[in-house]
Parts: structure tokens; sequence; C-alpha cells
């Protein structure tokens, strides 16, 4: 009796294992990024927003969150990036109410808390700007597969700092589930399509619903 027992729940698992792995390979899977079939675990951190209140792992629960490196002074990259994510922010949370941006600055010396409220209002209202010291962003970076670095000062103190362009999307479970590169082309700013991060963002939660 027991051996038919151990036999009809063997039988049972494989089955249900087959049936998840079919409905898996027959969903639409992510074009153009990084996806993860299984979401890479983002370590504690604790930054501030752009209103002064702390942000951490526990603000990343329950939202898909749009992840970008920059800084206020960036010259180019940033503010397109930007403005690229709020030309598609309706249609992103129209696949998922849950959708967040989140602009963590590198350039903590210069992007205050009362600077970075300023800038990431200018491109959406909804929006948030994170900061922290070098302490927690490096680390943070390496985290995310995403790096950053302040080059020489120029007179008077004025500096770049290289960052990637990359944008990561966390899910709703506080993990890394995908990451979007830009093509890199001669003469061409490294910007993330919005169309591109529209569609497989689509893919993605209905993957993580099933």
């Amino acid at each position: 009796m027991n051996k038919l027992l151990i036999a009809i729940v063997a039988i049972a698992a494989i089955a249900t294992g087959v049936l998840v792995f079919q409905k898996s390979f027959n969903l639409a899977q992510p074009e153009h990024s990084l996806y993860y079939q299984t979401p890479r675990v983002v370590k504690a951190f604790e930054m501030t927003d752009q209103n002064g209140q702390a942000f951490a792992n526990q603000q990343l629960e329950g939202k898909w969150s749009w992840v970008f490196f920059g800084y206020t002074s960036c010259p180019d990259v940033c503010p397109t990036t930007l403005q690229e994510l709020n030309f598609i922010y309706d249609d992103l949370k129209a696949i998922s109410k849950q959708a967040q941006v989140l602009l963590v600055s590198v350039d903590p010396q210069r992007d205050t808390v009362e600077k970075l409220s300023q800038y990431i209002a200018y491109f959406n209202p909804e929006f948030k700007a994170l900061t922290a010291d070098h302490s927690v962003l490096f680390p943070f970076a390496r985290n995310l597969g995403l790096m950053y670095g302040i080059s020489d000062e120029g007179r008077e103190g004025a500096y770049l700092v290289d960052h990637s362009a990359s944008i990561v999307l966390i899910n709703p479970q506080g993990k890394i589930a995908a990451i979007f590169k830009p093509q890199h082309v001669l003469g061409e700013l490294p910007i993330i399509s919005g169309e591109q991060l529209v569609s497989d963002f689509a893919k993605i939660v209905r993957l993580n619903a099933d």
C-alpha cells in the first residue's frame, strides 16, 4: 500500500513538473533584456529619497522597480533616459499599477536631497531619487551588476561621473528580475528603447504571475 501511494505521488509530481515546464515554455520570453529565470537577491541597503525619507529593501517589495544610476549634473544620458522613462511611464503603469522609477544618484557630494527633489520632479512627480554615501553605493552597484566611477576633477571642482546606462528591473519580491542594456552605436547616446522596455516588461510580468 505504501509503495503504491509513493508511486502515485511520484507520478503526480512528474506530471505537475511537466505541465509547469510546458506552460513556461509556451509563454513569450523577453527579447531585449538579460532576464533571470531565478531572480537575484538584492542585499540589504539603506538610502535616502528626495523627500528625506529612508528607502531600503522594504520599499522595493510589492512594486516593480526600474532602477537607473545617474546624477543631476549629467549632461546627456541621464536626462535623456529619464525623459524616455517618462514617455513610457503610463504604458508601464498599464501593465502593472505598482511600477516605480528610481534614480540612484552616483554623485552624493553635489546631489543634495533638495537638489534631487527639484531635479526628479522635472521629469515626473511620481519618480523617486535616492542618495547615499559611496560606502553604500559601491556594493549596491556591484549587487545590481552596474558600475560607476568619479573622473578627475577639473577647475573649480568640476567633474563628471562615468556610470552604467543600463536599467535594472526589480520584481515585487524585491529581487533582480532583469537588466536592460543599451546598444552602443558610434556617435549616438547609449539610450535604451522605451518600446523595448514596455514589450519585455509585459512578458516578464506575465512570467512572474505564473
